[in-house]
């Protein structure tokens, strides 16, 4: 009876936009060329579809917190700051849709301190971080079915430790609907 007065809200971020291709027979070089006319573009439905694209990320409650505040997995597999964001894409009555997801690294860490950049530590052991390792991709593989993990921490660096805990969980969970790509921003710089 109470259900009319509770409004559903989300912390995230929510955009729908309207967006026109307009596929052309002319090459780049022909389009920039100061000779080139300029063309009335006209908006038919083949020619020229129409998409409407949605964007939409949801933050969960759980764990949520200040960056540096808030790190790693807790007890029930919940990791902080975690945020699945779904791309829509609409057009000629086709939806599809993709969907990622972000956290924190799903193992016992923190760092300490307000300064830039702090040097990451590992709370707890490769063995009492199973369980909750296991947790938090049992939910996550129910959910997706499979997940590709791209692991952003820096494998050289100060997070070495991080990220090596990561690869050690990743391998003794062992499944088979996980792939795990490691990918070190500072070696493509």
């Amino acid at each position: 009876e109470v259900d009319f007065w509770i409004i559903p809200i989300i912390q995230g971020f929510v955009q729908i936009e309207e967006l026109v291709v307009n596929y052309s027979e002319s090459s780049d070089d022909d389009k920039s060329s100061p000779e080139t006319p300029p063309q009335e573009s006209t908006c038919v439905d083949d020619i020229h579809p129409t998409f409407l694209v949605a964007l939409i990320s949801r933050r969960s409650r759980h764990r949520a917190g200040m960056r540096y505040k808030r790190r790693g997995v807790d007890k029930n597999g919940n990791v902080a700051n975690y945020v699945e964001t779904e791309q829509l894409i609409h057009v000629h009555n086709h939806t599809l849709s993709f969907i990622q997801t972000r956290g924190s690294v799903p193992v016992f860490w923190s760092q300490v301190g307000y300064r830039y950049n702090p040097r990451p530590r590992l709370d707890k052991s490769e063995k009492e971080t199973v369980s909750c390792f296991r947790a938090h991709f049992e939910e996550q593989l129910k959910n997706y079915k499979k997940q590709v993990i791209i692991n952003l921490v820096d494998q050289t660096g100060r997070e070495k430790i991080i990220g090596d805990a990561y690869l050690k969980q990743v391998l003794l969970y062992n499944n088979a609907n996980l792939t795990y790509v490691s990918f070190d921003f500072h070696e493509h710089w």
